[in-house]
């Protein structure tokens, strides 16, 4: 189906948000009806979600309350295994896997694009694999390395005594392939021409069925330039996000990619987390281009994803509470474009998702979802983006629009920090009540948290959940231990 220009979706979403804070909002005076809501940004992962349910989600969940787009998990067909990785083992770039058919994929997206949001579909193209198990076979395709000849660097072949790519071409027995054990991982040589070419026709067909754009698995494993030629030749608007993973005493850094797209800058889930623990906070660099940080324009922020939470992230699902804290920081926070992850609960690292008889990934619901459980029994999804907090600080995001970040106040185990005029956002990490009061512009007045509800729907008058108030140029708010609090000028009463 046609794809409107992002200008007119921006504008339409953007009309969308002022229904939706017009219903939800308190009455507010008359100098803050002007504040016109800032037009969507903010992306979800769904991570291991079949795409009926994806499909589902933006229009029940996700357009509605503001989200601007999904990234997926790959799309591809891969390796027949129970593991969540075996997603990104490819074996062909035909669109059938444990999520979901090439039509189901299609109307996923068709729908979530009449819903306001756009799917950004996680491609694998660094590597190729076969399937290792003969029992399997080949997932009914055709074997991936006897169907790309000539699609892998050299030296992935180097150990079947072949040297060339001439050799590699003319090396096609099933049988021959099968003795040279390639049905391992095995990179591809993403600097030939024609091994671009494959992988463009594969984004190119996905783009096709109306994805706005790919997360680039693996990017750091592909030289820059390598990416850049490839990307370089898909329409112009495609968005490109790309995994760069910094640090780890590595010379590649995030800032090689970023002149072709966006990158996911795990640096800033690493300086957000810890003070969640030691309850110490200090403001990032205000007004200007963060330390260690790719640029905001180029920098996709996160608390957690779907490496991170088996690895390095110190806040998770398992954490609630306090992961609702760190959701509300980044999404208060003037840098990047935020991501939230929504995944499944597990206890195995390597566990995939609950799966059908056949293998499939069951569908699921998060309509009953409205904050984080005290336990979740594996395989449960977690439904983050059902969370009523999470819904709240979308609406408080959408109100402060591109208002800077001002310098924070600290007390205690709180902190907090206004957006200019437009909103004021506060946390207590630690075990007891604590009282802060935070400088704002913000008009006197009591003000309905956006965090416990906002307000209620239909009755202008009330809120859900807690209330606070702005006092002679300060924010007051009384905190209860492990909780946040965000007020924003359309909910003032």
């Amino acid at each position: 189906m046609p794809r409107p220009t992002l200008l007119v979706r921006s504008a339409l979403v953007a009309v969308a948000m002022v229904a939706t804070l017009a219903l939800g909002a308190c009455a507010a005076p008359a100098q803050n009806a002007e504040v016109d809501p800032a037009a969507p940004d903010v992306g979800i992962q769904l991570f291991q979600l079949p795409w009926t349910s994806i499909a589902n989600e933006c229009e029940t969940t996700l357009g509605p309350n503001g989200f601007a787009w999904v990234l997926t998990s790959p799309p591809q067909e891969h390796i027949t295994r129970d593991e969540w990785w075996a997603s990104y083992q490819p074996v062909s770039y035909q669109l059938q896997s444990r999520l979901g058919t090439r039509d189901e994929f299609a109307d996923m997206v068709a729908r979530c694009d009449a819903a306001g949001v756009d799917i950004i579909a996680d491609a694998v193209i660094n590597h190729m694999t076969g399937q290792d198990d003969p029992g399997i076979g080949f997932a009914g395709s055709e074997y991936a390395h006897y169907e790309y000849p000539g699609l892998y660097d050299v030296d992935d072949f180097h150990h079947c005594g072949l040297t060339t790519y001439d050799d590699i071409e003319d090396y096609t027995s099933r049988e021959q392939v099968q003795q040279c054990e390639l049905v391992n991982l095995a990179d591809l040589d993403t600097a030939s021409p024609r091994v671009r070419e494959q992988i463009g026709s594969y984004l190119d067909d996905l783009l096709s069925l109306g994805v706005a754009g790919f997360r680039i698995d693996a990017a750091k494993h592909m030289a820059a330039d390598d990416v850049a030629a490839i990307v370089g030749e898909l329409p112009e608007g495609t968005r490109i996000m790309s995994e760069v993973i910094r640090g780890g005493g590595e010379p590649i850094t995030p800032e090689e990619y970023t002149a072709f797209g966006e990158v996911f800058e795990f640096t800033y889930a690493r300086d957000l987390t810890p003070p969640l623990s030691n309850g110490v906070f200090s403001d990032p660099e205000l007004g200007g281009d963060r330390p260690q940080h790719v640029p905001s324009e180029n920098a996709l922020v996160f608390v957690d994803n779907h490496d991170t939470e088996r690895g390095e992230a110190n806040v998770t699902y398992r954490d609630g509470d306090m992961y609702v804290i760190a959701n509300a920081l980044m999404l208060a926070d003037d840098y990047g474009t935020p991501i939230v992850y929504s995944g499944y609960a597990f206890s195995d690292r390597d566990a995939g998702a609950s799966t059908e008889a056949d293998g499939s990934v069951s569908d699921a619901t998060c309509a009953e979802a409205s904050g984080p459980r005290e336990a979740y029994d594996d395989g449960e999804r977690t439904c983050v983006q059902s969370w009523d907090a999470v819904i709240g600080m979308l609406r408080f995001r959408a109100a402060v629009g591109d208002a800077p970040r001002m310098p924070g106040v600290d007390e205690g185990d709180a902190y907090g920090f206004e957006r200019e005029g437009r909103g004021v956002v506060a946390v207590n990490v630690g075990d007891e009540p604590v009282t802060i009061r935070i400088p704002t512009s913000m008009a006197d007045g009591d003000y309905c948290d956006a965090i416990t509800g906002g307000a209620t729907s239909g009755d202008a008058q009330s809120c859900v959940g807690a209330q606070y108030s702005v006092e002679s140029g300060e924010a007051v708010f009384a905190l209860e231990p492990v909780s946040a609090a965000a007020i924003h000028v359309p909910v003032r009463q």
